[in-house]
Order: C-alpha cells, then structure tokens, then sequence
C-alpha cells in the first residue's frame, strides 16, 4: 500500500485525507441515523396514554424530549397543546425543521467530498501528464520518470473515483433516510394535533 502511495505522488495526500474524512462521516452517521434511535416504535401511543392519564408535566415532556428527535417533535406540540391548533402545528413545525437540520448534519460534506473527489484525482492527472512532457528531452524520454509520471497520473484518477463512488452512494442512502424519517415524523406529529384536539381517538 505504501509503495502504491510513493507511486501516486504528493497529490494522493489530499486525497487520502478526504477518504479518511468520508469515512468517519458514513460511519457516523449509520450510527446516528438508525431508525429505533430516531423514531422510536410506540412513542405516539405511549405520549398520548401518558398524557391521557398524568396530563403534561415538565418532567413528562424533558422526558420525552430528551428521548429521540420524535420525542423533541411531539414535546413541541404538547407544550402548545392548551393553545389553537395552528399555535401548535407553528410549534411543531419550527421544531421539525431544528431537527431536519440536524439529522442532515455532515451531509453537505459528505456531498462535497464525493464530488470534488473526481476533480482532484484529475488535478493529480495532471500533474502526471506535466512529469511525463517533463522527462522529454533532445536526447530521448527518461523512462523512470516517464513510468513515474504515468504512476502519478493513473493512481490519482483512480483513487479519487474510488472514494467517489461510494461517497455518492452513502450521500444518497443518508438524504433519503432523512426525507423519510421526517415524513414519518411529520405524520405523527399530525396524528398527535388531532387526537389532542378531539379529531381522532388514538
């Protein structure tokens, strides 16, 4: 691996780095991003029973806050469940976008990272492609700097499609686990408005 490296010249470093980069991101975020750890099952059920017997406390609501991206949606509303049901969907509403926002947290790097990663393994293409006219002189190619000027060229491109590809492909898989996770999240907020306000029974 580190003769691969030495081939590829200084301008793998970027690149390395980035992967290195991508990947604490995709693993972070497969950990953060885990359906039971964002939209517990039950949860509805178990806020509306609890407020049904117990009423809304500050206890019962730092409790359900404190518990899960849904729970901070759901505490949201029943802080507001003594107002009208636009006052509360307002409350539910700028809350889900808090919690959109930070679900999609890293992401725009992850994005950027899959798509510069292409441009600088052209950019080390480059540099190759400048080795290899460099070793062209009156007298003939030098081949070692010739072979190494192709190294350069041929890793970098290589590389950087290899950090591409699956960057891409995890960017896509987190974007569309939020869009669902928020759908989700927005229907039971819904669901949580009109059974509160006496539209639904549970």
């Amino acid at each position: 691996m580190f003769a691969i490296i030495q081939a590829a010249g200084w301008p793998i470093w970027p690149l390395l780095l980035a992967s290195i980069v991508a990947v604490a991101l995709i693993i972070e975020r497969l950990v953060a991003l885990r359906r039971s750890k964002i939209l517990p099952d039950g949860l509805l059920q178990r806020v509306i029973a609890e407020y049904r017997q117990n009423g809304c406390s500050e206890a019962m609501l730092a409790g359900i806050e404190s518990q899960s991206p849904l729970g901070r949606i759901l505490g949201a509303g029943l802080r507001n469940v003594g107002s009208s049901r636009e006052i509360m969907k307002e409350a539910i509403e700028e809350t889900g976008r808090a919690v959109s926002h930070d679900l999609g947290r890293y992401l725009t790097t992850l994005g950027t990272i899959a798509s510069i990663s292409p441009l600088m393994g052209l950019f080390g293409t480059v540099v190759g492609m400048i080795e290899i006219f460099g070793s062209q002189s009156p007298t003939g190619a030098n081949p070692m700097q010739l072979a190494h000027g192709i190294s350069i060229a041929l890793y970098n491109t290589g590389f950087g499609l290899l950090i591409a590809i699956p960057g891409m492909i995890f960017w896509r898989h987190f974007r569309a686990l939020v869009d669902g996770f928020v759908i989700d999240m927005e229907q039971q907020a819904v669901r949580l408005v009109e059974v509160l306000h006496g539209d639904r029974r549970g």
